[in-house]
């Protein structure tokens, strides 16, 4: 029933809303910056996906650390230049659309640092970080999935592997104990956006699951596109940030470049 495919995608869109910006909380409120030991079957061959999404979460943590959750979208929509460019070279089958598209939201993601008031050179390095990585695991996942594992197989190894390359670098790199030398780690307050974060990761992810097995894929990217832009929309209500109108126009023409994505997905099929 359509009713019941409205209700998953409400339900992601709550997750992903709420998780993003708990997140968004405990790495710029908190100033805790060493998120991705505490957010966030095994197989050989899914191996380098579980390391380009290491690659993804922890750079996107730290760029969202520093940025505007609008700007950290705009960021994150360019990485599916990597994943059409990457796309091009395996396949060498892209739509006209899909390049225009995506030509979009390249102009806007390198405009905006030209026109942030606030730029953050550190921020925008781990933005690209976050975009390639992620672009070059999402081509991972398309094309070399491996076909006994499924998508939840797929992120318990992702987790797992994640939380052992962390855990043992979290040492040398003092991510860990470094940290722990601020006494607010032992307040409540940072205590309980922790386990609310861990708590909303894990509950988006089972919702992003049941929102792709039950939703065609560009019925998938519309509701997650949904979902950022009421994400951005709800930011600035909670989350001090200083925009101006050239970088709110590079925000609004990167998701106006994710709409037509989707639109040339859906003429495709």
């Amino acid at each position: 029933m359509h009713w019941k495919k409205h209700v998953t995608g409400l339900t992601f869109s709550i997750f992903f809303v709420l998780s993003y910006f708990t997140n968004k909380y405990v790495l710029s409120v908190l100033k805790f910056t060493y998120p991705t030991l505490f957010q966030g079957s095994a197989a050989l061959s899914w191996l380098p996906g579980s390391l380009l999404f290491v690659g993804n979460i922890y750079a996107g943590s730290r760029a969202l650390a520093r940025l505007p959750i609008a700007f950290f979208f705009t960021l994150h929509n360019a990485s599916e230049v990597v994943h059409v460019f990457m796309e091009r070279l395996i396949k060498r089958d892209v739509s006209w659309m899909k390049v225009i598209s995506v030509s979009v939201v390249l102009l806007s993601a390198v405009s905006l640092p030209l026109h942030d008031p606030q730029f953050d050179p550190v921020g925008y390095t781990w933005g690209v970080i976050h975009l390639c990585s992620l672009g070059a695991y999402r081509v991972f996942q398309t094309h070399f999935k491996p076909n006994h594992l499924s998508d939840l197989e797929q992120h318990y190894v992702n987790y797992l592997i994640s939380f052992l390359l962390l855990a043992f670098a979290a040492h040398p790199t003092g991510d860990l104990f470094g940290a722990m030398k601020f006494p607010f780690l032992l307040s409540l307050r940072f205590q309980s956006g922790c386990c609310a974060s861990a708590l909303l990761g894990f509950f988006l992810l089972l919702a992003t699951v049941k929102l792709k097995s039950g939703l065609a894929s560009e019925q998938c990217n519309m509701w997650i596109f949904l979902s950022k832009v009421m994400a951005i929309c709800l930011s600035p209500f909670v989350f001090i940030s200083d925009v101006n109108t050239p970088s709110l126009a590079c925000v609004v023409f990167s998701h106006i470049g994710e709409v037509l994505l989707v639109y040339s997905d859906r003429i495709l099929r």
